[in-house]
């Protein structure tokens, strides 16, 4: 179902999440390679921010345990299985070659006006979107029962404040409490990426980015309107704007007159953002960016809301990260 404001108070805390690890760390927020440095290369860059997007399910289990999704059954079968496995295998494989997914170039590249991230966003995006109504007749997008999927619904009370407050509590954080009172160090810098996991986190599950079969839904526009939920198309509104807002204010990253450096990060010493161009661009790069749609267009599934699903559906997330993994190492 339509949800403008759980989506908007979401889109808002992805954008403090990535935008703040940008403007305070100097790190882009790109959540697939997050993931496989973790298993990997386990690092100070990497292990805490995964460990705050875990952590993001605890508060809402505990204070809005509505928000947490309803997921289709893990597999129940060798079929089912291998069919969860397959998946895994494409999002790993396509988000390695493709160097990215929805969070390092459709939310964090565009914002930051990466025409090499506008592309791959293209790519996958384009290939989801046919994929979801075509394949298979685009019977693998839920309905909503005999209601459209685009009848707005609200929050509850208790959903409102939940999510108002973790807004606002990012926004002082962000805002207030890290650039004025913290000071830079390798260790603050730790700490603050544990805290831009944890409203990443919280942004992907009260959006509906974490939830498969809104995603799919959203898709749905193309073919069978009435199965079509509009909710994620406020992240572009409320999560990317915003964030390019930043972008253009604060230039990250960016050199001016002279081949002097814009000044450092809020708690790091020096910027690391991706450096690829265009020319960088080859086969692999598009192909991956493809593979990785076809996998989100079929079940719905990026690396973010995949690392949340495991922790609350183990069967499916073992199965599921252990071809993502698989994809990484071909």
């Amino acid at each position: 179902m339509f949800t403008p404001v759980h989506t908007t108070l979401g889109a808002l805390l992805l954008f403090h999440g990535s935008s703040g690890l940008l403007v305070h760390n100097g790190a882009v927020f790109g959540i697939s390679s997050l993931l496989s440095g973790c298993a990997f290369n386990p690092s100070r860059d990497n292990v805490p921010i995964i460990a705050g997007l875990v952590s993001s399910i605890v508060p809402v289990y505990l204070l809005a345990p509505s928000l947490i999704p309803n997921y289709p059954m893990p597999p129940n079968s060798w079929a089912s299985a291998a069919a969860t496995l397959g998946v895994g295998f494409l999002v790993g494989w396509g988000t390695k070659n493709g160097r990215g997914c929805t969070s390092g170039h459709m939310l964090c590249g565009l914002s930051r006006l990466s025409p090499r991230s506008l592309i791959a966003t293209a790519v996958f995006f384009t290939t989801a979107l046919l994929t979801a109504n075509f394949v298979e007749g685009g019977s693998n997008i839920p309905s909503c029962g005999t209601t459209p999927c685009y009848t707005a619904v609200y929050p509850s009370g208790s959903e409102l404040g939940f999510m108002a407050g973790a807004a606002l509590l990012a926004a002082i954080t962000n805002f207030i409490v890290v650039p004025r009172k913290v000071r830079r160090s390798e260790q603050s810098r730790v700490v603050y990426s544990y805290v831009a996991g944890l409203q990443f986190g919280l942004g992907l599950l009260i959006s509906g980015m974490a939830d498969p079969a809104k995603v799919l839904r959203f898709f749905a526009f193309l073919t069978n309107p009435s199965r079509c939920d509009p909710s994620l198309a406020l992240i572009i509104l409320f999560g990317i704007g915003p964030s390019l807002f930043t972008f253009l204010a604060e230039k990250p990253g960016q050199v001016v007159e002279k081949g002097k450096p814009v000044a450092k990060p809020t708690l790091a010493e020096k910027w690391r953002l991706p450096t690829a161009t265009v020319s960088d661009i080859d086969w692999r790069f598009v192909a991956g960016a493809a593979t990785f749609g076809l996998a989100w267009g079929l079940k719905g599934v990026c690396p973010g809301p995949a690392i949340l699903r495991t922790v609350l559906q183990p069967t499916w997330g073992l199965i599921t990260m252990g071809g993502y993994m698989l994809g990484n190492l071909v």
